[in-house]
């Protein structure tokens, strides 16, 4: 006989399964599916290009607590995928979710925080407008010393990363690896502390394009439309990397992460990985060389874009002379208005113009002197 002591201890068993079954499907991460689903979003995105002048203010989100979408193989660890390419560790180790949103962080990096008396008052202002502009942001400034913690404890599971990191024999080096690994881990916004934000990120993408269907934001850095452009920059066009905007696992922060790590264990290895030695200007190393040829390489890349325009590449040509925002794929590049106003050459304007997001005062005092901006005049 079912006797209501017998039918109460029924109904908390039967809830207890319930929701012990629901909590495990929620909170179980299958990384196989992750993969899936970020592979298809990059191989629906279409190689078109999309202008847009009037941004649509979005609202931001909060940073990601991991990934919590459901997934179908839970039986992929990350000893699966030892032994393969760099890439493909990465891409299991932080997967890109193309439909994601970009987590609201602001990334920066000095030698101490804003609470250090030592930080230096002429940042201030330009540290708290980032703040200021993004109520909503985890805004952090890294120092040195944090930033080794912070990398070991995100890229614990590959050696590899954490050896080329910690070989890195100048400043500059180790603080342009930091941004696209803190990017590639975290997502949200890196700028170089010596910038001053005009605008709110939330009004950087064109009103005509849907958030989620970007995954990098970049702006041009040089367009030098000029028969010696050679001696000034290392491109035609090439994006700058004190600003970048990127969801977590982007495949071009996948790229060069790979890259540099590849690039500092052969030098190691070749006994050239120092300040005198090393085989690759900073620029072509980690630098905005590097950061321009990956960005083509992936617009231009079938496996992540359907190519149209008669199978041809895209090249600096689709983005010299641009004066709003132009959308490839799932990557936004910005005119050079956007990030470097008030500049005085290569047609970009002043800091009041509705298109100025960034301004970047070229401190570069961790840089060496051959490697800093040179101005353009004449």
């Amino acid at each position: 006989m079912l006797t209501f002591r017998k039918a109460l201890l029924l109904s908390a068993c039967a809830l207890t399964i319930i929701y012990f079954f629901q909590s495990s499907h929620s909170k179980a991460t299958y990384p196989g599916d992750i993969e899936h689903h970020g592979k298809h979003g990059d191989a629906e995105a279409k190689d078109t290009v999309h202008t847009g002048s009037a941004p649509q203010p979005t609202k931001a989100h909060p940073p990601p607590r991991g990934v919590t979408k459901d997934k179908k193989n839970s039986q992929q660890t990350f000893n699966s995928v030892e032994g393969k390419s760099l890439q493909e560790q990465l891409r299991y180790l932080y997967p890109y979710d193309p439909d994601g949103k970009f987590p609201a962080y602001i990334w920066q990096t000095w030698k101490a925080t804003p609470a250090s008396g030592d930080f230096g008052d002429e940042l201030r202002p330009q540290e708290a407008s980032w703040t200021d502009l993004h109520p909503d942001f985890i805004h952090e400034v890294i120092t040195d010393e944090t930033a080794v913690h912070l990398i070991r404890y995100l890229y614990a599971a590959m050696p590899d990363i954490l050896e080329a990191y910690n070989a890195l024999p100048i400043p500059v080096l180790k603080a342009d690896f930091f941004r696209y690994l803190i990017l590639l881990a975290r997502g949200g916004i890196y700028s170089d502390i010596d910038t001053t934000a005009l605008k709110s990120a939330v009004d950087w993408i064109p009103s005509d394009v849907p958030p989620s269907s970007v995954g990098l934001i970049v702006g041009i850095e040089a367009d030098p439309d000029r028969p010696d452009w050679k001696q000034w920059y290392s491109r035609r066009i090439q994006f700058c990397q004190w600003t970048i905007q990127a969801k977590v696992g982007h495949p071009v922060l996948r790229n060069i992460v790979a890259s540099i790590t590849e690039d500092a264990l052969r030098m190691k290895k070749l006994g050239i990985l120092s300040k005198k030695k090393i085989d690759k200007s900073i620029v072509e190393f980690t630098g905005p060389a590097l950061w321009t040829d990956l960005i083509f390489n992936y617009i231009n890349n079938p496996e992540y874009f359907k190519i149209e325009n008669g199978g041809k590449n895209i090249t600096w040509e689709a983005f010299t002379g641009i004066e709003t925002a132009k959308k490839v794929g799932d990557v936004v590049v910005l005119p050079i208005t956007s990030f470097s106003p008030g500049v005085g050459q290569m047609n970009a304007k002043d800091i009041d113009d509705p298109m100025a997001f960034v301004k970047h005062d070229f401190e570069g005092s961790w840089k060496l002197a051959s490697e800093r901006i040179k101005p353009v005049i004449g």
